[in-house]
């Protein structure tokens, strides 16, 4: 096996722990982009492997290059936005094995990586690529850095669940291996992680798929009630049993029962669900013979089970019967790669709820070449950089957040809620697992519009932001927080930053020649904005392309 120094270190199964969570192992990883969000939605997934990297070699990324494919197809294609410049940005191995160099030189495309600007050239340490970088191109585009599985096995189906990332690759064999099996599956995951939707998935690919499939959340089942909820009660049982009546295993009989949220099984509950795992019997309440029921049984839970066990809470045989076999899902933050897919997956089907879809072919329309997209690609990258502790689920909640607060109040709005999302979900979780909230806009928690006043606004956080949005004054007025007209008035009365009408026909003629033209290129060498160097090279007559 390759060492950690060695390049092929790229190629190891990743089985390594990071922050007491391992990534499922993925054999043959090796660096790569993952388009998390393009003006083109059709390309979300898409993947460029950076092999070079694992050899020693440099890799380049522009307009033109490297070439991205769904994973699994051969189509392959470049990245192809004009606001990409064409000279390349260069990705090389950093001096740790592991970390990777990222370095601008003149490329015109302006970089941020997890919301930080990256001027000159900055190095990715090896921890930080397997975890994922995200890296927002000329605030328009949205790739993550993270070691990916370059082989997408043929023939394993994706048991509608959406991700390509290698945990979910993984996630999906392991379906696929225990589906036809008739052992007792134990699915364990943070909350949020689709614990119910690998169940469903487990069913459906099984042989039981036609016959009844029934879902109970034990932590909704009254601990008085949970006996005959389960094993069915005798006529006469309880106050109110007028008649005998079904529990969940007689009403699951020849099919399969979900147990969702085993670990709140009540402790005089446990025995009994043992012996029906064990026998394949189970006993009314209040009495009546024994019934044989053939259950395919799956839980699942986000509770530590063991430390259950060793506190007294939950029974150790009962463990060991539930988890026949075991499954692991990973958290959200573990799979990256899979974020701009249900990002998505999950805008449609809000809109579709919302009988607005069409709102989904305005945002295709408008992120031509010379469009904003109505999704901001800087929120994109917020979302992809935040550690979702709430994982699946809230990131899918967010996003109908989002759908709505954009219905009027647009940009502004959106990234208000996501502000006002994050800073709840921090506060909602126990004091050591607060995740760390993102850097926003100044915004209460309300939806109303509140801006910053331009006189708190300092020359370097000004200059900083306009280079991170490639002095595109919308989407730099929205990161500071202040209104667009305030930011205009800002900015003619800086002392550090030129306006266009200043620049001579020498300076522009110079820069045009070094950069061939590309506008791009060259309003982040005069740092001005686009439009505003075009109208100056309308007014002294020069063409651009």
């Amino acid at each position: 096996m390759p060492k950690r120094d060695d390049p092929e270190h790229w190629l190891e199964a990743d089985t390594r722990a990071s922050g007491g969570e391992q990534r499922p192992a993925a054999p043959l990883l090796v660096p790569g982009l993952t388009i998390l969000y393009h003006p083109d939605l059709a390309r979300i997934g898409e993947r460029a492997l950076l092999t070079g990297l694992a050899a020693g070699r440099e890799e380049l990324v522009s307009r033109r290059e490297p070439d991205f494919a769904p994973p699994g197809q051969s189509l392959r294609r470049p990245l192809a936005d004009v606001h990409l410049s064409r000279r390349p940005l260069r990705f090389l191995p950093g001096a740790e094995p592991g970390s990777v160099r990222l370095v601008r030189g003149d490329s015109g495309t302006s970089v941020a990586a997890c919301g930080n600007p990256v001027a000159g050239e900055h190095t990715f340490s090896a921890a930080a690529v397997e975890d994922g970088v995200v890296l927002l191109l000329a605030g328009r585009l949205v790739v993550l850095l993270a070691p990916v599985d370059p082989v997408v096995p043929g023939g394993v189906p994706r048991f509608g669940l959406v991700g390509e990332s290698p945990a979910m690759l993984q996630l999906r064999r392991e379906i696929r291996r225990v589906a036809q099996l008739t052992v007792p599956v134990l699915v364990r995951g943070e909350t949020g992680t689709g614990k119910e939707l690998v169940a469903r998935a487990l069913h459906d690919a099984g042989p039981r798929a036609s016959r009844t499939y029934l879902a109970v959340n034990m932590a909704a089942v009254p601990a008085a009630l949970a006996p005959a909820e389960l094993f069915g009660a005798a006529r006469g049982a309880f106050t109110g049993a007028d008649r005998a009546r079904e529990g969940h295993f007689s009403r699951a009989h020849g099919g399969t029962l979900f147990l969702d949220e085993i670990g709140e099984t009540p402790p005089e509950v446990q025995p009994l669900l043992l012996r029906a795992l064990e026998t394949g019997e189970i006993q009314p309440v209040g009495g009546g013979d024994p019934r044989r029921v053939d259950v395919r049984l799956i839980a699942a839970t986000d509770t530590d089970l063991e430390t259950a066990v060793a506190e007294g809470r939950f029974r150790a045989p009962l463990l060991h019967r539930l988890a026949g076999y075991q499954i692991k899902l990973p958290p959200l933050r573990r799979r990256r790669e899979d974020i701009g897919r249900l990002f998505l997956a999950f805008l449609r089907q809000e809109l579709e709820l919302a009988g607005e879809i069409g709102r989904l072919a305005s945002v295709v329309s408008s992120g031509g070449a010379d469009g904003r997209p109505w999704i901001p690609a800087p929120l994109v990258a917020l979302l992809a950089a935040y550690d979702w502790p709430g994982n699946v689920r809230q990131l899918r909640n967010v996003v109908g957040q989002l759908v709505v607060a954009g219905r009027d109040g647009g940009e502004p709005a959106m990234w208000l809620q996501a502000d006002a999302a994050f800073r709840e979900a921090a506060a909602a979780r126990p004091p050591d697992r607060h995740p760390t909230v993102p850097a926003l806009p100044q915004a209460p928690a309300s939806g109303s519009r509140h801006y910053r006043r331009a006189e708190d606004l300092g020359e370097e956080e000004l200059l900083e932001a306009l280079r991170a949005n490639r002095w595109r004054l919308q989407p730099t007025a929205v990161a500071l927080g202040v209104s667009r007209g305030a930011l205009y008035d800002r900015i003619e009365r800086s002392q550090k930053i030129r306006r266009a009408v200043d620049l001579s026909r020498e300076e522009i003629a110079q820069c045009f020649q070094r950069y061939g033209g590309d506008l791009d290129a060259m309003v982040a060498t005069l740092e001005v904005s686009k439009r505003g160097l075009q109208r100056r090279m309308t007014q002294l007559g020069m063409l651009w392309r």
